[in-house]
């Protein structure tokens, strides 16, 4: 089967998650804590380079995961890219992820904070620490006000309307993280990434079909039907 060309479309929130192609370590084991900090520098330093509006991130010891608005079609492909070279170069291990990575873009207003929570869960839902603002490599501790986050993050306006000053936004953001993710929604949210869909309203993905760079949702199963003679 032809793999599926990116999707991108300008202006909308993408999801992007890459595994590598060795894990750092498993669960049940401490993360190398030079290593990933190495990681954590090296991906500030692409995302500066090419001007991603970097919204949420994370790194465990298994894989990447970003959310952000890239300034253009490549902004995300360039940032996971220059992370592979620069591992490849200071870290030899081989190839640096399991294959291409994968994305969806996400209605603004509906899906950014979801997912958030989503991707910020992760090193709790692996089993890495016991609450994801425990966890050092990520932005969840920065979004709930425990310190400023090491990564040039630019905060999506759905963030900032969660409060009128950055302690209710924290504050509200917190509950959120403390709550978790709806099982349905994340499940969504894992849907759409394992297959590079959009992840929206109806109204939404039918104005997003117009502007990105593919077909947005899965065709319709079985033939199409035919006219009526």
């Amino acid at each position: 089967m032809a793999r599926l060309p990116r999707l991108y479309a300008p202006r909308i929130p993408q999801l992007a998650q890459a595994y590598f192609a060795r894990a750092f370590a498993q669960a049940s084991e401490p993360a190398p804590a030079a290593d990933m900090e190495r990681l954590r520098g090296w991906l500030g330093l692409e995302v500066a380079r090419h001007g991603l509006a970097l919204h949420a991130w994370v790194i465990t010891p298994d894989r990447l995961c970003l959310l952000g608005t890239p300034a253009d079609a490549h902004g995300i492909s360039r940032v996971i890219q220059g992370l592979g070279r620069r591992m490849g170069a200071g870290m030899p291990r081989g190839r640096a992820y399991q294959g291409r990575y994968h994305n969806a873009l996400l209605e603004p207003g509906r899906w950014v904070l979801p997912t958030m929570v989503w991707l910020e869960s992760l090193p709790a839902a692996l089993g890495y620490v016991d609450a994801p603002a425990r966890w050092p490599w990520s932005s969840a501790a920065a979004h709930i006000g425990l310190g400023a986050d090491p990564l040039p993050v630019s905060d999506h306006m759905d963030y900032w309307n969660e409060g009128n000053t950055p302690f209710s936004r924290q504050a509200a953001y917190r509950r959120r993280l403390e709550a978790g993710v709806d099982p349905r929604q994340g499940a969504q949210v894992e849907a759409a990434i394992l297959g590079q869909w959009a992840l929206g309203e109806r109204i939404f993905l039918a104005h997003l079909g117009r502007l990105a760079s593919r077909r947005v949702a899965p065709a319709p199963r079985g033939r199409p039907r035919k006219a009526a003679a």
